[in-house]
């Protein structure tokens, strides 16, 4: 009797192992499933930069521009969008980390940060805005709430493309059709790039690119896979920085000191600051800094009312 207890007992254990067993190799068939359905951009659309066009009197030039790095408002778009069709011919959905750009080309990838708290996600340019108010980006509803603006609607952000991810992504859409792309480059990054600190907003030249937090890997272009979209959110230091709108900018500095003298009356301060572009010297016009997007948004169309129509938003 003892010893068939005994047995018993052998064979409980023996089916508890059976069965972890069988565990172990259904969650690591789970594991491997999410691996391999891991998913990547949607590039359906073909690669496209488009002719210059127009909305609303306003005159866009889309070019790949491979060094673009921007600071202003930053709005998303969700709801009243969502299934419709994008500029580059994909279905919108609100919840993807897509944007929309006025002149960049679709599609791109690039990095955005909230300079309000340093939040930075990277997201795919996939369609044409914003086209209202000056702003420089339009994020899909998802976008927003990783950056934490959903419930203002609007944020202080910097907009960096990202140049060997955007041309390895541009090289894979072309292939469905489209615009010419410029020849991908030999080699390029293969893991994900890590956001730095920000360099200064504002100042007489224009910033540098963020710099890799470590040596990222090169490999053979035929091997590099579509570049990640993950979703994942880096926290950067950024310094403090203002709105203001930006009136005009001038070679000659008496120019610039005629329009100041001009907007005086308006009732905000004004200020003249110098910075160089293409190794020439521009003299600004700006006026604020300013409370809120609202309050800017109320005084650039003020300016643009009175025969300032390339006035915009800046953020210093």
């Amino acid at each position: 009797m003892q010893r068939f207890r005994r047995f018993s007992r052998y064979l409980s254990v023996l089916g508890l192992l059976t069965l972890l067993a069988a565990c172990a190799e259904a969650n690591l068939a789970v594991e491997t499933t999410k691996v391999i359905t891991r998913k990547e951009p949607d590039v359906s659309g073909p690669y496209k930069i488009g002719k210059p066009y127009q909305v609303k009197g306003v005159w866009y030039y889309p070019q790949a521009d491979y060094n673009y790095n921007e600071t202003g408002i930053a709005s998303w778009y969700g709801p009243g969008f969502h299934a419709k069709q994008t500029a580059n011919g994909e279905t919108y959905d609100e919840n993807d980390l897509t944007a929309a750009h006025k002149t960049l080309p679709m599609p791109s990838l690039v990095r955005v940060t909230n300079l309000e708290n340093g939040r930075s996600i990277v997201v795919r340019i996939n369609d044409r805005g914003p086209f209202v108010n000056n702003r420089i980006i339009d994020m899909s509803r998802r976008g927003a709430q990783l950056l934490a603006f959903e419930q203002n609607g609007t944020a202080k952000v910097r907009v960096e493309l990202m140049k060997d991810e955007s041309m390895l992504l541009a090289a894979k859409a072309s292939a469905k059709g489209g615009d010419t792309v410029s020849p991908p480059p030999a080699a390029a990054p293969a893991g994900a790039v890590t956001a730095q600190a920000l360099p200064p907003v504002g100042g007489a030249t224009a910033p540098a690119a963020a710099t890799p937090a470590k040596p990222v890997q090169q490999s053979a272009i035929g091997a590099i896979q579509t570049p990640q979209v993950t979703g994942q959110v880096s926290v950067v230091q950024v310094k403090a920085s203002n709105i203001f709108i930006q009136a005009g900018a001038f070679l000659r500095q008496a120019n610039a000191q005629q329009l100041q003298l001009k907007l005086s009356s308006l009732g905000h301060q004004t200020s003249i600051t110098p910075f160089m572009l293409n190794q020439q010297r521009f003299y600004r016009v700006q006026l604020g800094p300013i409370a809120s997007v609202e309050e800017a948004d109320k005084l650039l169309q003020r300016l643009i009312d009175n025969g300032h129509p390339d006035a915009r938003i800046a953020v210093n």
